[in-house]
């Protein structure tokens, strides 16, 4: 599974990082750290995170996805 954070959109509040702490985490307040290729398993954990998301920054196997080095934002 694949995954991109729209950090242009994210506004730090941490939801996708209380949901899927394996998948997203905080560094300081406001950047997000996440690794865009993530394990199947974590599939329920990444679509809670993206469901929840307030600005709708996260998508999740949306086509054009390839695979990148993780983002630091």
């Amino acid at each position: 599974m694949r995954l991109v954070v729209d950090l242009n959109r994210c506004q730090g509040y941490a939801q996708c990082a209380f949901l899927g702490p394996d998948v997203f985490r905080m560094h300081g307040e406001e950047a997000l750290l996440y690794d865009p290729v993530v394990p199947e398993d974590r599939r329920p954990q990444v679509l809670a995170a993206a469901a929840a998301c307030p600005v709708q920054a996260i998508l999740v196997d949306a086509p054009g996805l390839r695979e990148v080095d993780p983002v630091v934002g």
